[in-house]
C-alpha cells in the first residue's frame, strides 16, 4: 500500500510523494524541498497539492501518491485509491497533451486558459496505476 504516513516527503531522486486516501478527517501539512513550498491537504474524498501557493493536483476521492516528477513537457506518477478517481492536474494553459495511464494511452487532451487537466483513473482493487502526462 502507497499509504505516505507522513502525508508529505520528498525521495531520494527528486520527487514528491503526498496524500493518504485512508485518513478518516481532513489533514494538512506545509514542506518546503528544493526551494519549493508544498502544501498538502489529504483524507479520504480529497487530495490536494499545491506548490509556492499554485494548483498542481487535485483528486476525488483521496488518493495516495508515490513519485511525482514535474518535467517541462509534464507530469508523472503512481496513484493509488481506494475507489475510482478523477483527477485534475495543474499544467501550462492552453497546451496539448498525450495521457498514459497504467503505461497506456488513452489519447491526447488539452488544457484551457487555467491550465488545468481532468483525468479519470480506475483504481478500485488495481494497487498503484501509473500516470504520465507529456505536452504533446
Amino acid at each position: 500500500m502507497a499509504v505516505i504516513a507522513e502525508l508529505l516527503r520528498t525521495e531520494s531522486n527528486g520527487a514528491i510523494s503526498f496524500g493518504n486516501h485512508t485518513l478518516a478527517q481532513k489533514t494538512k501539512k506545509e514542506d518546503t524541498f528544493a526551494g519549493n513550498t508544498y502544501k498538502v491537504k489529504t483524507f479520504n474524498e480529497i487530495t490536494k497539492l499545491e506548490k509556492n501557493e499554485m494548483f498542481l493536483y487535485e483528486s476525488v476521492p483521496g488518493t495516495s501518491v508515490t513519485g511525482l516528477v514535474e518535467t517541462e513537457d509534464g507530469v508523472e506518477f503512481m496513484v493509488e485509491g481506494a475507489e475510482d478517481a478523477q483527477l485534475t492536474l495543474g499544467l501550462k494553459d492552453d497546451t496539448e497533451y498525450e495521457v498514459m495511464i497504467g503505461g497506456e494511452s488513452v489519447g491526447r487532451m488539452s488544457t484551457g486558459l487555467g491550465g488545468k487537466l481532468s483525468l479519470s483513473v480506475e483504481l478500485a482493487g488495481a494497487g498503484e496505476v501509473a500516470v504520465k502526462v507529456v505536452q504533446a
